[in-house]
């Protein structure tokens, strides 16, 4: 997304909104304009609540690997709070398992391994699917399913003793009930409902530019204006239209046409 300057047939040079959007495996370009001047700020607006947008992702978007754990401390983002920490976590992936952290918070569900904090899993509440616990090859296991649109992954945790498991399971599952109520994404907005303008008071309407098209022969002096003149000097021919050079000039007598005058000279 960005501002630039574009050409419009209908305003000239101005100031446009150029989005650029993936879907699939086209690619597509959207130039939006204002027409009109009451909300200059408008584009700087939409490009703010892009970039608010951009950087809240991990509220809503599953990482893996990334840099959200500091000296085994969990980075926060804006507004999450820690519920709760659990250390003595199993990771099972690849027929193994890693030993490493749990950490519970409002927005999302984080585990890390102990011997490497790069090797993290960061699950917003917003793309859990499933919580369940089941009996696998290792044990009982928690098991959390996620969202396809975050890849469809099930991921499997083991806590011992199997109390501790089962109290981790109840406090994930009350805590994204809580979530799906009202959730944290990122993004606070304040809505003035009493200032508010109703959509009546901020359409714009519609302007057609005023512009008739006569004849050659009807075009007036006082609509031509300057134009050329066959001698460079007086004209004493009512000034015409010709298309081919797309000017106003001198009227020419006789059967005399503007290209023969243009073969002689």
């Amino acid at each position: 997304m960005s501002k630039r300057t574009a050409q419009s047939k209908a305003r000239g040079t101005c100031d446009a909104l150029f989005v650029m959007t993936r879907f699939n495996n086209a690619r597509f370009e959207f130039i939006f304009t204002n027409i009109g001047s009451e909300n200059p700020r408008l584009f700087t607006t939409v490009q703010a609540l892009f970039r608010a947008y951009d950087t809240s992702r991990l509220f809503r978007d599953l990482k893996l690997r990334s840099a959200i754990i500091s000296e085994k401390k969990l980075v926060l983002l804006p507004g999450e709070q820690v519920y709760s920490e659990i250390a003595g976590v199993w990771n099972l992936a690849n027929e193994q398992g890693n030993l490493g952290t749990f950490i519970l918070t409002n927005v999302r569900l984080v585990w890390f391994a102990n011997l490497a904090e790069n090797f993290n899993v960061s699950i917003p509440h917003i793309q859990t699917k499933s919580l369940k616990t089941t009996a696998t090859k290792f044990g009982p296991v928690l098991v959390v399913m996620t969202t396809q649109l975050s890849g469809g992954f099930t991921l499997g945790f083991r806590i011992d003793p199997q109390e501790k498991m089962d109290d981790v399971y109840k406090e994930l599952s009350s805590v994204w009930a809580i979530f799906s109520k009202k959730p944290l994404l990122g993004i606070s907005c304040n809505f003035d409902l009493e200032h508010a303008k109703t959509l009546e008071q901020v359409t714009e309407s519609r302007v057609v530019d005023d512009v008739a098209v006569v004849a050659d022969e009807e075009l007036p002096r006082s609509v031509m204006g300057s134009y050329f003149t066959m001698d460079g000097g007086g004209a004493d021919q009512d000034p015409v239209y010709e298309s081919s050079i797309g000017l106003a000039v001198e009227g020419i007598s006789g059967e005399t046409t503007l290209k023969d005058l243009w073969n002689v000279m």
